[in-house]
């Protein structure tokens, strides 16, 4: 799928009409007939459905859905919320034929009149304004949008709710609430960040024959699927063996937390990698091992409890590193990151702690040769950034697209969307995950999927969006099927995984 910034949709719309030649007409009829089959599955027939239009092309797709309704036996009501002037070109165009088609439309901007028509009505459709919009609305459509949020039943929004910003960076506004919404034929950004994906309530997506080339062309933004997962993921042969699946080295931990690389080591082996070694501290090695007792172990210098960089370690015997989980912030921990940094040629993941020591030694990082992953959470690419975490949230896709471009970096941004950002540029959400994901451990976890994943035949970029996917996914049945978002807990991720491998058939 698909997921575009309003100048983008822009630019397709115009190729598709100008060099490809599908007519804004049939564009705008395709829209209309795909929402309104979406309508159909939500409401039902005794429903008195009140559509409400701007001008532009959202309004346009109004009519349309307003007409196709109407020729099944709908209860349909049209308000048209701009005056006669404002209907132009194709919109004009549909208007006309849903009145001879016998619809009527009321025009009207009237709060008083536009109340009683929204408060008698079981379903709104909200075609009032469409993806150019930005900033705060003025009246009289901000004393509709108003209306329709205290008073309406059910709504569904049109391609995007009025007055919802599609693009990142924008927080003052005045939008809809929807309770869903259908997007036509790409997801647009503000589905996917913190402060707006809340107002499109649930949605889903349709087609209106765009050219496929024109998306794949002009974007590169989308979000994993069960389908991609499965295409992807290497299959498994019968003669395979542990070698094959790669050899992997953990380093963290200590004496204050055990726990973190245990949970990712166990997860790297439950999630696919061939072998595994915990390097850690001495004290941390028996309560790991206690977790986890099919890793191997290396026990690495230690001051005070914490690591250090008096042992050698041999990189060169490892196929990907992980670094950073339960490692702790004290200065010779990290003399231990920077050596790792310098020295580690393979891919490397940074987790955690790990991140804190990474900051000073990015130029070191944009210079390694292997690949470079960065999995922080939004306080910890804050910091990465020098940015406070709500400048972050405004713009997550912009900020990690600098980032991964400045320093060759790979960057897993945690959230509820996590954003995958790979250092051209290109960038993919992961959809999969639930609120039972934020406790304790569930980074750890995910580093150990990671860790396993990129160890495997397919590129960085499909090796991320895997492990993302299956992260959120294990927690998505485990919730599903036997626990809460309230229980779950980072270990029981470990476990669901194999479920999802199970029942995705991989």
């Amino acid at each position: 799928m698909f997921i575009v910034t309003a100048n983008e949709m822009y630019d397709i719309d115009r190729y598709t009409m100008n060099e490809i030649g599908l007519n804004g007409k049939l564009l705008m009829e395709n829209a209309g007939r795909a929402v309104s089959g979406k309508i159909e599955s939500i409401i039902e027939k005794p429903d008195h459905i009140c559509i409400l239009t701007g001008s532009g092309n959202n309004g346009g797709d109004g009519f349309v859905i307003a007409r196709t309704l109407l020729n099944k036996g709908y209860h349909i009501i049209v308000v048209q919320v701009v005056p006669n002037q404002k209907i132009t070109g194709d919109s004009l165009f549909h208007k006309n034929l849903l009145l001879s088609f016998g619809g009527t439309v009321i025009v009207s901007q009237q709060p008083s009149e536009i109340y009683e028509m929204v408060r008698n009505s079981d379903i709104i459709v909200d075609a009032i304004l469409g993806i150019g919009t930005s900033g705060m609305l003025r009246n009289p459509i901000a004393e509709i949008v108003s209306i329709i949020n205290d008073t309406a039943n059910f709504v569904i929004s049109v391609d995007i709710p009025s007055g919802l910003p599609a693009d990142e960076g924008i927080s003052d506004f005045q939008s809809v609430q929807a309770n869903h919404t259908v997007i036509l034929e790409a997801a647009k950004v503000s589905a996917f960040l913190q402060h707006t994906a809340s107002f499109y309530g649930k949605w889903d997506t349709v087609s209106i024959g765009l050219p496929l080339d024109a998306l794949q062309n002009n974007v590169k933004r989308g979000s994993w699927t069960d389908e991609m997962f499965r295409q992807s993921m290497p299959k498994r042969e019968t003669d395979a063996h542990k070698g094959i699946h790669g050899r992997g080295l953990v380093v963290g931990g200590n004496t204050e937390m055990p726990g973190s690389i245990a949970m990712t080591a166990k997860t790297a082996l439950r999630a696919g990698a061939g072998l595994i070694t915990a390097g850690t501290t001495e004290k941390v090695i028996p309560v790991a091992a206690s977790h986890c007792m099919e890793a191997t172990y290396l026990k690495l210098g230690e001051t005070n409890g914490n690591l250090n960089d008096d042992t050698a370690i041999s990189f060169k015997s490892f196929d990907a590193v992980a670094l950073g989980m339960g490692m702790g912030r004290q200065q010779v921990t990290g003399n231990l990151v920077r050596q790792t940094v310098e020295e580690a040629t393979c891919p490397l993941i940074v987790d955690a702690d790990g991140l804190y020591h990474l900051k000073p030694l990015l130029d070191l990082v944009s210079n390694r040769k292997g690949p470079s992953i960065i999995t922080p959470h939004p306080g910890e690419m804050a910091m990465l950034l020098d940015v406070s975490v709500p400048e972050l949230l405004v713009k997550p896709f912009a900020y990690s697209k600098v980032f991964a471009e400045k320093y060759h970096v790979y960057v897993v941004l945690k959230g509820k969307f996590t954003i995958i950002t790979t250092p051209s540029g290109k960038q993919s959400v992961n959809r999969t995950g639930n609120a039972g994901l934020a406790k304790g451990g569930s980074g750890d976890v995910l580093s150990g999927v990671i860790l396993a994943m990129i160890m495997q035949k397919q590129s960085v970029f499909e090796a991320l969006c895997n492990a993302c996917f299956v992260h959120g996914k294990s927690a998505d049945k485990l919730v599903a099927e036997e626990h809460s978002v309230y229980d779950l807990m980072a270990s029981d991720v470990i476990d669901g995984i194999a479920e999802v491998y199970r029942t995705l058939e991989v």
